[in-house]
C-alpha cells in the first residue's frame, strides 16, 4: 500500500500558479480544495495538470432543510466532475436534525454516489451529521456503503477529551475510512497551536495511534492507495495573540511537517 498525501488551499492567500510549484517541491501528489470554486477558476484544471497532481474535491453542503442539504450536494459534485477527481470530501448535513433526517440525507447522498461512480467520503466534522462518535457509529452499521474521511480532531474537541475510550468505534471508522485528516485536536478546540510543541505530544501521539489502526486496517483490507492531507487551518481557527492577530506558529511550517513526518512514519511501518 502507497501513501498519497494532497495540500488543502485553506488559508492560502498568493495565487494558484505561485503556490502550486511550492506544493510540488514539498513532495506532495496533489490538492484538496473546494470542487465548486476548483471548477469555476478556468485555470485550475490546467494546473493540476501541469504538475500531475491528482484532485480531492471537497463539498460542504448547505441550507436549513434537508433537501436543500441534498441538492448543493449534487449541484457541488456535478460541478466539479470536470476536474477528475479521485474522491469527494464532504461535509454534510446539520448536527441538528433528527435521525430520520439524517437517515434521508444519507440515503439520497449514497444513490447520488452510486450513480457518479466516485467514492464520496463523509468528514467527520463538527456542526454536521458525523460530530460524534455514538451517531457515526449507528451510520456506519446502518448503511454498509457509508464511507469516512477520518479526522478525529473533531471529536476530541465535541467530546473534551482523548478518545481512546471509543477504541471499537475508531476500529469501525477505520473500516470506511478512504480519506484521512492528520490534524492534531485538543480538549478544548479541533487544533493545537503547534504539534511539534512538547506541551501537544500526548496529543500527536494519540492522534497518531488512532491513524495508525486506519492504515494497518486499509493494508489488511487489500488497498492499494491511502491518502492523506495534514488540514491545519488558519485564524480564525489558528491560534493568534490578543489584539495584533498575529499567528502564534507558521501554518505552511506545519503542514509541511506533520506531512513528512506522517509520510515518515506511513514507510517505516508499511
Amino acid at each position: 500500500m502507497k501513501l498519497r498525501t494532497f495540500r488543502h488551499l485553506w488559508g492560502i492567500t498568493d495565487s494558484f500558479d505561485q503556490v502550486f510549484p511550492l506544493i510540488k517541491n514539498e513532495g506532495y501528489d496533489g490538492i484538496e480544495y473546494k470542487g465548486a470554486a476548483a471548477a469555476s477558476n478556468p485555470a485550475f484544471k490546467g494546473l493540476l495538470d501541469q504538475y500531475g497532481f491528482k484532485f480531492i474535491a471537497q463539498v460542504h453542503t448547505i441550507g436549513e432543510t434537508v433537501k436543500d442539504h441534498i441538492e448543493s450536494f449534487k449541484q457541488i459534485i456535478q460541478a466539479s466532475l470536470i476536474l477528475n477527481p479521485i474522491l469527494f470530501n464532504s461535509q454534510s448535513g446539520k448536527d441538528s436534525w433528527t435521525v430520520a433526517q439524517k437517515h434521508e440525507f444519507i440515503t439520497a447522498a449514497l444513490a447520488f454516489e452510486a450513480e457518479i461512480g466516485i467514492p464520496v467520503a463523509h468528514e467527520i466534522h463538527r456542526g454536521r451529521i458525523t460530530y460524534n462518535p455514538w451517531d457515526t457509529r449507528d451510520f456506519l452499521l446502518a448503511f454498509e456503503e457509508l464511507k469516512l474521511c477520518c479526522d478525529f480532531s473533531h471529536w476530541v474537541c465535541v467530546c473534551e477529551r482523548l478518545i481512546d475510550s471509543e477504541m471499537e468505534i475508531i476500529k469501525l471508522c477505520a473500516q470506511r475510512c478512504i480519506h484521512l485528516h492528520s490534524r492534531v485536536g485538543y480538549e478544548q478546540g479541533p487544533q493545537v497551536s503547534d504539534p511539534r510543541a512538547p506541551e501537544y505530544e500526548a496529543h500527536l501521539l494519540a492522534h497518531e495511534r488512532w491513524w495508525d489502526i486506519i492504515w494497518k486496517t486499509q493494508k489488511n483490507n487489500g488497498n492499494l492507495i491511502s491518502t492523506l492531507t495534514p488540514e491545519f487551518g488558519p485564524p480564525e481557527y489558528q491560534h493568534t495573540l490578543p489584539f495584533t492577530k498575529t499567528p502564534v506558529s507558521d501554518l505552511w511550517e506545519i503542514c509541511t511537517w506533520m506531512n513528512n513526518r506522517q509520510k515518515e512514519r506511513f514507510n517505516q511501518n508499511k
